[in-house]
């Protein structure tokens, strides 16, 4: 029986996306993922890749949305496992036990959120370690300081996925942030943080590849504080403090 179910959503991703899907598949218990693909109507050999490895693929749909974070709300509600979680197609995994450990460490536990830590590394190889995000146990005193864990290491069970609902659209860039805040200041969250590396993601994300991004970012960061009655300025400092020394500390 299928245990986690694995979303990726692309958009004219035909440079990485093979690479994401053989990292689905040299996990050690494929048997147990559901792997689902959202595609956004891709102009680009992506449909190509996809049909490839079609048999890999538990439910793939290519059609126009309205951006990253409707993209992965499809993905959400085809989810039909226990966990729920996103590799997107620009990343891998760090090793093959990840789904394995995640599964041993969670299986039989009262925990519904777990994630880890995430390298962010070059996009052409060698893949060189850029940043190393590494996260910590969860307090709620650390959202207050900014605090997120990479969201493309958490997995969330299913059932407090549909207690919390999905992805708001209406940020174009923040949408997981909400999403996290949301996630860690509901009771109902109980969380477990693996201190292992969980994803290598390749740089090049939409928030950080321009200037006129990074602003963006930072104004939707700073709503999705006030909205979520978190923090502020203060809070959105820290945040983007913590990633320069990220950088730093990174060997």
């Amino acid at each position: 029986m299928k245990k986690i179910s694995i979303i990726t959503v692309t958009y004219n991703c035909e440079q990485t996306l093979a690479d994401t899907i053989e990292s689905i598949n040299s996990q050690t218990v494929r048997d147990q993922i559901e792997y689902i693909i959202i595609d956004g109507q891709s102009k680009d050999r992506t449909i190509d890749i996809i049909k490839k490895n079609e048999s890999d693929i538990n439910h793939w749909i290519s059609e126009p949305d309205k951006g990253i974070y409707d993209a992965m709300n499809k993905g959400l509600k085809l989810a039909s496992c226990n966990w729920v979680g996103f590799l997107h197609a620009d990343d891998i995994f760090a090793n093959n036990h990840v789904i394995e450990n995640l599964l041993n460490r969670v299986d039989g536990t009262n925990f519904n959120a777990t994630y880890g830590n995430l390298n962010y590394i070059q996009a052409q190889p060698p893949h060189k370690i850029i940043r190393n995000w590494k996260s910590q146990a969860f307090n709620h005193k650390l959202l207050k300081r900014g605090w997120m864990p990479p969201h493309p290491t958490l997995y969330i069970k299913k059932e407090l996925i549909e207690e919390l609902g999905y992805f708001n659209t209406d940020f174009k860039i923040s949408a997981d942030y909400d999403y996290i805040l949301r996630l860690f200041s509901n009771h109902q969250t109980n969380s477990l943080y693996i201190d292992d590396t969980i994803v290598n993601m390749r740089l090049g994300g939409v928030s950080n590849n321009s200037i006129k991004n990074i602003i963006q970012k930072s104004k939707e960061d700073y709503a999705v504080l006030s909205s979520n009655k978190v923090g502020g300025i203060y809070a959105l400092f820290i945040k983007n403090f913590s990633k320069l020394i990220q950088f730093l500390q990174k060997d």
